[in-house]
């Protein structure tokens, strides 16, 4: 009896336990480039807190260098429009630029975390980077 009403107890869990799965709504589309730091348009990369925009991803990609051995990479499709139907993709706002701001959803992302400020269940999509240490940066999923 007591090993039913355990069971029992288990199986309520996992049934009322579970939230939805739910997806990023950025869509995942595959890239692997390699950019260049010593090209002018990177140039901010190669001091700490510079970033760049790289055309890769769905609407684009901001790189951000957190650290002298850190950077980071996120879309700047913002998971608050998921149909992409906004025409600006997402921009550093010009009073604090570790903020990126959605203009057409009153949303706002952390450059630092891609973590989401306001407006948005979800933080951005991020991609994986690989530095060789001198002038390459590798951006991939």
């Amino acid at each position: 009896m007591k090993v039913q009403f355990i069971l029992f107890l288990l199986t309520i869990g996992f049934l009322f336990g579970c939230k939805k799965n739910s997806t990023h709504p950025v869509p995942n589309i595959p890239f692997d480039v390699s950019i260049n730091l010593t090209l002018p348009s990177y140039s901010d990369l190669n001091g700490v807190g510079g970033y760049a925009f790289v055309n890769a991803g769905s609407k684009g990609v901001i790189v951000y260098r957190r650290g002298i051995d850190d950077f980071v990479a996120f879309d700047r499709h913002s998971p608050a429009d998921p149909e992409g139907s906004c025409a600006t993709p997402l921009t550093p706002d010009a009073d604090n630029f570790l903020l990126l701001n959605d203009v057409c959803n009153d949303a706002q992302f952390s450059l630092y975390d891609g973590s989401p400020v306001k407006n948005s269940e979800f933080g951005l999509r991020q991609y994986a980077t690989a530095w060789n240490g001198s002038d390459q940066l590798r951006i991939f999923n």
